[in-house]
């Protein structure tokens, strides 16, 4: 079946408001951007913005696509996935002003945290249970996981926290790993 004329001037449409949205978000963060200016980048008008995606924060979800493109942790040695998956996280971090976007809405507006849970839930919860001990505590160590290198992302790249901001990567990967692994493949403490 070929798509219609209209079809795929909605296709382009929606392409070029969410390639719009993804660089005035990261331009701007979420609470500046508009969807006026948003839909001006896109050479269209502000009500076609509001068609396709209903809201500031639906364009926002839609525009917030991101792949952690995490690397195969299945085989890795032990005492290695921390400082593997840490690294990771700081050059994606590094390389990408999307996630920082999405983590600047997520502390502030629903829809941006439900679709940063989604991008973790779906991405890192998926690779911790390859290689959990405990294939039904694997949930538990994704989002643990997520809490360190989510708190890390928000003190280095959001909150500008000189202590973490100035470090240079491979200092913060010495330091965190080893907590990344424990959540990994290690025990909780007995309670006392």
């Amino acid at each position: 079946m070929t798509a219609t004329p209209a079809t795929r001037r909605s296709d382009a449409t929606r392409a070029a408001i969410l390639r719009a949205a993804r660089e005035r978000f990261a331009a701007d963060g979420y609470d500046r951007a508009t969807i006026r200016a948003i839909a001006a980048d896109a050479r269209i008008d502000p009500s076609m913005v509001m068609r396709y995606y209903g809201s500031k924060e639906g364009l926002f979800a839609a525009a917030a696509e991101f792949d952690l493109r995490l690397p195969e942790l299945t085989g890795v040695p032990a005492g290695r996935l921390g400082e593997l998956l840490v690294r990771h996280f700081l050059d994606r971090w590094e390389g990408d002003e999307t996630m920082v976007a999405l983590l600047r809405a997520a502390s502030t507006n629903a829809g941006a945290a439900e679709r940063m849970r989604d991008v973790f839930a779906d991405q890192l919860g998926v690779a911790v249970a390859r290689v959990a001990p405990d294939p039904a505590g694997a949930p538990r160590r994704a989002g643990l996981v997520a809490s360190q290198m989510l708190g890390l992302a928000l003190t280095r790249y959001v909150l500008r926290l000189p202590p973490v901001a100035d470090a240079d990567p491979a200092e913060l990967v010495a330091w965190v790993a080893p907590t990344v692994e424990r959540y990994l493949r290690g025990e909780p403490a007995t309670p006392r």
